[in-house]
């Protein structure tokens, strides 16, 4: 079984034995299993497992049973801690000590009990050393024998719950740069130092002859191959859009052929870079076998690989999408162009979703008034006050489709593991693959066509990183909005009709000077030629989980009613960004000391 990092749960108790601790034994642990049975139920690991809890032997009085509980979470692979307790509790002896572990603390709102006083303390405590913790306290006083959870104060433990455990799945995992920089795009300049500052990652590289010579000397699993070319003859080659290329430039069949071939043979070997296949060490190859422990890629692909080879379009986009001939599965995190700012924002939303991501140009804000004026049909609905054209060739999942849908019928972008061999099917129908155009890939090659026809909620976010601040996130939640064909069509002939392509339209509050004024403000707000998309409203997790990596968040339209941050940060000021900033620059990044 494979190990995963858990979630600590530490039932903390007032220590004053003759009557006090054994009065308060019973609830204090009662309400440690309420909050592993919730976690368990609610959230789970990028592949689909429910998350595990370990709840401490016993009740935490004295800093002896501290030391207990923390010998037994490292053993036990722990990677974040809940604090739960009903009552006072001797904060300095009893709180979470690890530096590297996100912290949450719940005192039980009951009148018996000050639970609530010591929820105070403790944060003080912790941010007095330190250590910010994230506070919880239910609105509502309840009884002390009522062991329910709250539903604001279960909002609280999975949102905090949700983020932890994505910041405990990155710790230790690389982000494997498959080649260098990408047309001079700054955010394929892979940044080591905030990867294991920021992030506790590995930056791990290859040059792409590794592909090559994988492919002239057959490192790679050929029945696996043999049954890949199968299934991309059955569902990829069958579905071969159009060649748009001038006549001078169309390849032959034969060398069509070959591509496919080619891409697929890449698809394989990128994976295996990626994770490693212990099919591999079967046939010999036993170093190659073993992989990069890569939980995120990215692949540079332009120029020098394009200009000579098939470019990485199919592998991309098959490698972030929830199945492929092996079946359904969990998608890889794999940026186009190797921008690995891009690839991390990725990997934010899909541990945060555990869903496949978009990977798009930010490419073009519609005006309802140029729509009118190009196709001579009027924006409604959601797309009314115009919209942000998501288009890029490469790494688009093909769960973007829109095809899957729910049990009542819409569409989604769903869990993985709820994929069913229709929703599949339907993807798969609803995307073609056309020729790549020879004048941006010399090299030939195959790009994922597709239109996302569905309304859904989405999330865009982008990660950057700012000489003399540090990384930045930016936030836009919003929908994905479905345009009439004959809109559709008239807009994509002016861009590139071979790319896949989604309209978004953020959700705006039309305030005078926000980055949220409209459509137009958040494109013009935008800090990069890419945004990683994900299914779902998914920012107030990702504000949660920024402040747990020392991330200030510069631009979203979250309500504030949902932000939720260590405790600590109510000490920077009154202004929830400006907190933000102050806390994040006083604390710095989690894995600074790490060498």
């Amino acid at each position: 079984m494979k190990n995963y990092p858990k979630l600590g749960i530490r039932p903390t108790i007032d220590g004053r034995q003759g009557g006090v601790r054994e009065s308060l034994e019973e609830k204090t642990m009662a309400l440690a299993k309420a909050v592993a049975e919730l976690v368990s139920k609610n959230v789970r690991y990028s592949d689909g497992t429910p998350v595990q809890c370990v709840i401490a032997d016993g009740t935490i009085g004295r800093v002896g049973e501290s030391a207990a509980c923390a010998e037994k979470f490292e053993r036990e692979g722990v990677g974040a801690t809940i604090t739960v307790t009903s009552c006072w509790c001797y904060g300095a002896e009893t709180m979470d000590m690890n530096p590297y572990w996100p912290k949450a603390v719940w005192g039980f709102n009951g009148t018996e009990r000050p639970g609530a006083v010591y929820l105070a303390a403790v944060l003080a405590a912790h941010a007095q050393k330190g250590l910010p913790a994230f506070g919880i306290y239910g609105h509502d006083v309840q009884d002390l024998n009522d062991n329910s959870i709250p539903d604001d104060v279960a909002e609280k433990i999975l949102r905090f719950a949700r983020a932890a455990m994505a910041v405990a799945q990155m710790r230790g995992q690389s982000y494997l740069s498959m080649g260098s920089v990408s047309m001079g795009i700054a955010g394929s300049i892979v940044s080591p130092d905030f990867l294991q500052e920021y992030l506790g990652m590995r930056s791990e590289s290859v040059d792409l002859t590794e592909i090559i010579r994988r492919m002239t000397e057959g490192i790679y699993d050929h029945e696996e191959y043999e049954k890949a070319m199968e299934w991309t003859r059955r569902h990829c080659i069958k579905n071969e859009g159009d060649d748009r290329n001038v006549a001078a430039k169309m390849k032959s069949r034969a060398e069509k052929d070959a591509d496919w071939e080619f891409v697929v043979k890449m698809t394989i070997i990128m994976r295996d870079l990626m994770k490693g296949n212990p099919k591999l060490k079967e046939l010999g190859f036993k170093e190659e076998a073993i992989g990069h422990n890569a939980i995120a890629a990215g692949f540079q692909g332009q120029r020098q690989w394009t200009d000579f080879y098939p470019n990485g379009d199919y592998s991309e986009a098959l490698l972030n999408t929830s199945f492929d001939w092996n079946g359904i599965r969990e998608a890889y995190v794999v940026a186009t162009e190797n921008d690995a700012c891009n690839g991390i924002a990725m990997l934010f939303n899909h541990l945060l979703s555990n869903r496949s991501q978009i990977f798009s140009d930010v490419r073009t804000y519609w005006s309802p008034e140029a729509v009118k004026r190009v196709t001579g049909k009027e924006l409604t609905g959601r797309a009314a006050n115009g919209i942000i054209h998501l288009i890029n060739s490469g790494a688009t999942t093909l769960d973007g489709t829109g095809q899957a849908v729910d049990a009542e019928g819409n569409p989604v972008m769903k869990y993985h593991w709820e994929m069913t061999e229709a929703d599949v099917e339907k993807c798969l129908e609803a995307t073609k693959w056309c020729p790549a155009n020879r004048d941006y890939f010399r090299g030939g090659g195959f790009s994922s066509h597709f239109v996302t026809r569905a309304e859904m909620p989405a999330t865009m976010i982008r990660l950057n990183l700012v000489k003399g601040l540090g990384p930045v996130l930016q936030i836009a939640e919003g929908w994905t909005v479905k345009l009439p064909d004959e809109v559709t069509d008239t807009l994509m002939e002016r861009t590139n009709p071979t790319w896949p392509c989604t309209w978004f339209t953020p959700r705006c509050d039309g305030k005078a000077g926000s980055p949220f004024e409209s459509a137009y403000s958040v494109m013009q707000n935008w800090g990069a030629n890419h945004g990683a998309i994900s299914y779902g409203h998914v920012g107030a997790d990702l504000i949660t989980l920024c402040s747990m990596l020392r991330i200030p968040v510069c631009m979203h339209n979250v309500p504030e009613q949902d932000i939720f941050r260590p405790a600590a940060w109510n000490a920077f000021g009154m202004d929830k960004e400006g907190q933000d900033y102050r806390a994040c620059a006083a604390y710095g990044p989690m894995y600074k000391n790490i060498r």
